[in-house]
């Protein structure tokens, strides 16, 4: 038979830290502390089973579960002396939520329940206070009005403010009894007016009204957006916690506030929080009063008048701090309290892991691995490896005022200021001027590379996480919003539009990055600081990973970034977008616009000394690690103009007629060009086009082993094979040119050949395609789409409905879909190495940067990620999170 209810308190408990995949991380740490002695109201947790049971059964609750919410009460009467809805001695409960997952503020919490008209009296007479008993009434009233009820807190507010004014008070406290008791006659006729019934006067049907409401706050929609942005699953549920009252608002030797063991802003070890005198937990948080400060150094930092508690409660305070020093040793985390003090008597209401900046998490780990509390592996699990965008980037000044016109995606973190252009080429004429420029874009394409290059940030109206603008800004670590979607731009008059609001080409905007605000005007930015902590624990983590970590770059400049952030080889080297710099894209559009193949080579010929200096400069940077490089990937047509003025422009930069451009471009016009002629299928139509990359890539690497002694590793990647006779007939191209610049040189080549595994065919027969591949690197982007059959730029605007419907749990273009698109890795990776077990296998999608697919990696086996350089540090730490887990998943599965 189930058990539903534990309960805690009086120095005891039915649960314990570790359960609280059952009873919520605040039921779990509610028994914790009561069972290591700390002073714990008693209560009792209705476990997350019962959430689970109330969904899926027509939101009813187990047929036990009344009776041992019965006897846990009785329980707590016997504990505190005090029955609950007695009128001479009433016991008063407070009805909280709590998940497994910590979710500050998102679900609901009830106080002072058990309150009606005969128990207030009561509780006036017992405590010898009416005031304080009327003030507990009106409090509960509102907040069960509003929380489980459904009637507008705001009503509550103008009653309240009504009554202030007309009594000239400007604080609550000022308020006597018999006011208050006024104000709760005009709270219950609000309440009767609203909802066409009297305010509940039953206690029981008080509390099981409270409870019905938590469980529904689980899927408010704040709750719901708050799993999704955290990737909390629906199926986890909350608990629910019913505990004893005791109460902040008695008087001025009351209190209550909130506390972190240690500053969560800059990790700083010093107590760090706030409380009120005569009030409850809601005051705190509310911002009705002003907080004080918990201690003297608190209070003269910030230049406080208010008395700290450490002045004003010095014997409770001590109290407190020794609570503090015990928690930390205990959970050996920081921690985040909350507590009240009834009567000079302290009492703990919740403890749990504190919410910290990463500046703070990097700092925190590598104190108490100093303070010997937590050994290195700890630490770096302390610290959220997406949360290392925090440091790594520049973000807004976060006591700037700033006016947000719209939102988009957080694409690509950071935050930057610029004035508003609408093309690539105008980012670039302006920045050559030492302008900060703001690129905005319906959608970018492969030959706006230039001006995002040029530019500040990139603002676009179309397009997901794994958009081109998305991919891209991420590559050069350039903040970006995209999808944007109620923004629109009118090329034209060089503007864009959302709400009222216009700006004009010229004007400043502000983006961040990592919240996908757009911000009208200037706003300044703080720069990252990297400290030495950040550097002990990225050597921890190296210590620990067993996963190689390469960086997806093809400019200096990105490998130098990637390097300096510890990339350990280059895992995606993408060629094509070295073809639209402004020296290159001419010769590019000869090539195809050639009538021959005598004319694409003469092109070709043109291109390849850039090409092979390119490859010089990124051999030479990266001193003997390996780099893959893909061959051309997209179709021709993205190298070719749109429009008729840029038609013209290149007809006459190649010398020929313009009817003829518009000709070719109209030929190479695809319906789908994402899965139409490219990668591969261009090489093979055009195998001249593979010759010159490939002789490129081998003159650029013996010129470089001749200048340093250390013959660099290149890796020759075919793109988009899904049949192995493709890969065979471009790896004879390749070997061909090899041998060719060996024989013309007289050096040994020390390269490899293999493939980028992005078609659910080529996963599906990768043990045939090993035959041939010498490599295999995972194109999670367009393995995800050729899988899902979605297109990565157009999902964006359906994909968060599928979320909400709870049809997929994260997009899957952003952490890969395990069940699915993963399957088809393991299947890979599995029938290429019984074919070839000596193959190299990674990935380069951008899910080589995210947390949980970098997890998946290492569960499958791979052996390295790919990822932007910006991302090289979050690879590197959730590598060593994953190898730590596998480790710990092995010694569970031994013992």
């Amino acid at each position: 038979m189930s058990k539903w209810v534990y309960s805690f308190g009086d120095g005891t408990a039915e649960g314990r830290a570790d359960m609280r995949n059952l009873l919520g991380g605040k039921g779990a740490n509610l028994a914790e502390m009561s069972n290591i002695g700390l002073p714990v109201p008693p209560g009792f947790t209705i476990t997350t089973e019962v959430c689970t049971y109330y969904y899926a059964n027509g939101e009813t609750y187990p047929a036990s579960l009344k009776a041992e919410v019965e006897a846990a009460l009785a329980q707590v009467e016997g504990t505190v002396g005090a029955k609950f809805g007695d009128p001479s001695n009433p016991l008063l409960v407070s009805v909280r939520s709590g998940a497994r997952a910590s979710m500050p503020g998102m679900m609901d919490t009830v106080l002072n329940l058990g309150l009606n008209e005969a128990t207030t009296a009561g509780l006036a007479e017992h405590s010898g206070d009416a005031r304080f008993a009327y003030d507990s009434y009106r409090r509960f009233i509102q907040m069960y009005s509003d929380v489980v009820l459904g009637v507008e807190h705001h009503l509550f507010e103008e009653g309240l403010e009504i009554l202030k004014e007309d009594k000239g008070a400007i604080l609550d406290t000022e308020l006597d009894a018999d006011d208050l008791k006024r104000l709760i006659a005009d709270y219950k006729r609000i309440v009767e007016e609203e909802l066409g019934r009297p305010f509940p006067e039953d206690p029981a049907e008080q509390l099981w009204g409270a409870v019905g409401a938590v469980f529904g706050s689980w899927n408010t929609a704040r709750a719901v957006t708050y799993r999704r942005l955290h990737d909390i699953p629906e199926a986890w549920g909350t608990a629910v916690n019913v505990q004893a009252m005791v109460f902040g608002n008695m008087g001025d030797d009351c209190a209550t506030g909130v506390a972190f063991t240690r500053d969560p802003s800059t990790g700083e070890n010093v107590f760090y929080g706030e409380y009120l005198v005569n009030a409850q937990g809601e005051d705190v948080v509310a911002g009705i009063r002003t907080p004080q400060h918990l201690t003297i150094a608190g209070r003269e930092k910030q230049g406080s008048s208010l008395p700290a508690m450490e002045e004003t409660m010095p014997e409770v305070f001590g109290q407190l701090d020794e609570v503090r020093r015990t928690l930390e040793a205990h959970y050996r985390d920081m921690q985040d309290i909350e507590f009240t003090v009834q009567k000079q008597k302290l009492w703990m209401l919740q403890t749990r892991s504190g919410k910290r900046t990463s500046q703070a998490a990097i700092k925190i780990a590598c104190d108490m691995v100093d303070e010997g509390l937590i050994d290195e592996a700890t630490a770096v699990m302390r610290v959220e490896p997406q949360s290392l965008d925090q440091i790594l980037h520049p973000r807004l000044d976060p006591d700037a005022e700033r006016k947000v016109i719209a939102r988009g995606l957080p694409a690509s973190p950071g935050a930057a200021s610029g004035v508003v252009v609408f093309t690539a080429d105008e980012a670039e004429k302006l920045a050559q001027e030492g302008k900060h420029v703001m690129l905005v874009r319906v959608e970018t394409s492969p030959e706006d590379i230039h001006g995002m290059h040029a530019a500040e940030g990139i603002l676009t109206t179309r397009g997901g996480m794994t958009s081109h603008a998305a991919v891209v800004a991420r590559g050069m670590g350039r903040p970006c919003v995209a999808g944007a979607g109620d923004i629109r731009v009118d090329y034209k008059a060089e503007t864009f539009s959302i709400a009222g609001v216009t700006v004009k080409a010229g004007e400043w905007i502000t983006i961040d990055g990592s919240t996908g605000e757009v911000i009208e005007g200037r706003v300044p930015t703080v720069d990252p600081v990297l400290s030495g902590d950040f550097a002990r624990i990225m050597a921890w983590a190296d210590e620990v990973r067993r996963l190689k970590v390469r960086a997806n770059a093809e400019t200096p400049e990105d490998v130098d970034t990637a390097l300096k952030f510890g990339a350990e080889g280059v895992g995606l080297c993408r060629t094509e977008h070295m073809f639209f710099e402004s020296d290159r894209i001419v010769a590019m559009r000869e090539m195809i616009l050639a009538a021959d193949e005598a004319g694409r080579r003469h092109a070709l010929n043109r291109i390849l000394p850039m090409q092979r200096s390119d490859f010089v400069e990124i051999f030479t940077l990266m001193q003997g690690l390996p780099v893959t490089i893909r061959l051309l990937d997209p179709p021709l047509h993205e190298f070719l103009p749109r429009e008729r003025a840029e038609f013209e422009e290149v007809a006459k930069a190649t010398g020929v007629p313009v009817e003829r451009v518009e000709a070719r471009a109209s030929q190479l016009h695809e319906t789908n060009p994402m899965l139409g002629h490219r990668g591969c299928r261009l090489l093979i139509s055009y195998p001249e086009v593979c010759e010159m990359q490939a002789r490129a890539i081998f003159e650029a690497a013996v010129a470089v082993g001749e200048k340093t002694g250390a013959p660099p590793l290149a890796e020759v990647m075919i793109p988009l094979v899904g049949v192995k006779k493709e890969l065979d007939l471009l790896k004879a191209v390749v070997d061909k040119a090899a041998k060719a610049v060996e024989a013309e040189t007289g050096a040994t080549l020390a390269y490899q050949v293999g493939t980028m595994i992005e078609l659910p065919r080529a996963a599906l027969t990768a043990g045939h395609i090993a035959e041939t591949a010498e490599f295999f690197s995972f194109g999670t982007n367009d393995l995800t789409q050729t899988t899902y059959g979605l297109s990565r730029d157009d999902a964006s605007g359906f994909l968060t409905h599928y979320e909400k419907r709870g049809v997929i749990e994260q997009d899957p273009f952003q952490t890969l879909d395990q069940e699915g698109v993963g399957e088809l890795v393991r299947i890979a990776v599995e029938r290429g190495r019984k074919t070839r077990p000596d193959i190299k296998l990674g990935i380069c999608g951008e899910h080589g940067g995210d947390p949980a697919s970098v997890g998946f990696c290492e569960t499958v086996g791979l052996d390295y990620v790919s990822c932007s350089p910006f991302r090289v540090p979050i690879a590197r730490l959730a590598a060593a999170q994953a190898a730590i887990r596998a480790k710990q998943r092995t010694r569970e599965t031994v013992s």
